[in-house]
């Protein structure tokens, strides 16, 4: 069988026997600036060059970043005006804030250590210079009153909200993709050692191990690695060794070319797509996520306010031609919103000595 393309509704497995991940995300704050800089514009690729170069030069000084799509330049929090100056020599928009970035790593690690609970998740939110606290509908009683205990002992570090959804995988990508009773979406194409595979959700192949594009339909891939919780990524070698090329499915007809992987920059514009709910665009609220789901936690995801359903995990999450991630879990749906995570794509590729084929 041809396989054309790794698109988003091959990416997909929804399926009754493997668990849905909804993602939940947070929503971004705005802040007061101490400066009104004028910066140069900027695209959200090379935004996040700058932001690593000058995070680099900052050290101790630097407090996070942020992209601002609407005026298209870097935003890069600092502590005093001294950096201040060199974030503007650089290209970029200063603005001194409160919290260190050794302050709010701090909160998560207290969060870790003491709360812990399914049904949280918690990422640094640097437009608001804090840490973003979310629980789910499922957090309630004893739990939830830890949980609000170790956040007021936080200060002004942390920020707890509360999702009407539940965070849970969701088995589902971009095309669709079968297995065991299970449906999950393919993510992205790419090659090992010169040979074919593709990358889906670690939540999926934990729970499936041999998938086909049809439900019942003939085998075309088996598993290669697999690791879920702690990470969400999983990789799948074809049966055969016919060349996939590296495209997302816009179910419009059409495909977006892939040619390469990226780092996602927080208030970046994205798209996501999947087998369930097709192509949904938005925005990366935060980086380094940490979600505690039910089946364990699993850390360094992307978190946007892109909407996804069950049968979406494991599908593609991109910005014109670079793959940014691989859909993990979240709450919501695409009829009332939502937010979801995503596993960064880049990891998996080194993890796995792959590249995008």
């Amino acid at each position: 069988m041809k396989h054309r393309r790794v698109s988003p509704r091959r990416a997909a497995i929804a399926g009754a026997s493997v668990a849905a991940m909804v993602v939940a995300g947070l929503t971004v704050q705005s802040a007061n600036a101490d400066s009104d800089v004028t910066a140069d514009s900027l695209s959200a690729t090379a935004a996040g060059k700058l932001a690593s170069s000058l995070t680099k030069d900052l050290g101790a000084d630097a407090a996070g970043t942020y992209y601002d799509a609407q005026g298209r330049h870097l935003v890069v929090n600092v502590l005093n005006q001294d950096a201040a100056e060199t974030v503007e020599s650089a290209g970029a928009k200063a603005r001194v804030v409160e919290n260190s970035l050794a302050a709010l790593n701090g909160a998560r690690a207290t969060l870790k250590d003491r709360a812990t609970i399914p049904g949280t998740a918690w990422t640094v939110d640097n437009s608001a210079n804090k840490v973003v606290v979310t629980a789910d509908r499922t957090v309630k009683g004893a739990e939830l009153a830890k949980l609000t205990e170790v956040v007021k002992g936080l200060g002004s570090t942390v920020e707890l909200k509360h999702s009407k959804g539940e965070f849970k995988p969701m088995i589902a990508g971009g095309d669709a993709i079968w297995g065991g009773g299970g449906r999950c979406s393919l993510g992205f194409n790419v090659v090992k050692d010169g040979a074919p595979h593709f990358l889906t959700a670690g939540h999926c192949t934990e729970a499936i191990s041999s998938w086909s594009e049809s439900q019942g339909g003939p085998v075309i891939g088996e598993n290669a690695g697999s690791s879920f919780p702690g990470d969400d990524y999983g990789l799948v070698k074809y049966t055969g060794d016919t060349a996939h090329p590296s495209e997302v499915d816009l179910y419009n007809g059409s495909t977006q070319p892939i040619t390469g992987a990226a780092e996602a920059t927080e208030g970046q514009q994205v798209t996501r797509s999947g087998s369930t709910t097709q192509v949904h665009d938005g925005t990366v609220t935060g980086l380094n996520a940490t979600v505690n789901y039910a089946e364990g936690t699993v850390e360094g995801l992307i978190q946007t306010d892109v909407c996804a359903e069950p049968g979406d995990s494991g599908g593609s999450l991109f910005a014109g031609d670079q793959a940014l991630g691989l859909t993990s879990g979240g709450s919501g749906n695409c009829s009332s919103g939502g937010e979801t995570f995503f596993q960064p794509v880049t990891e998996a590729l080194s993890v796995y000595g792959a590249e995008i084929g």
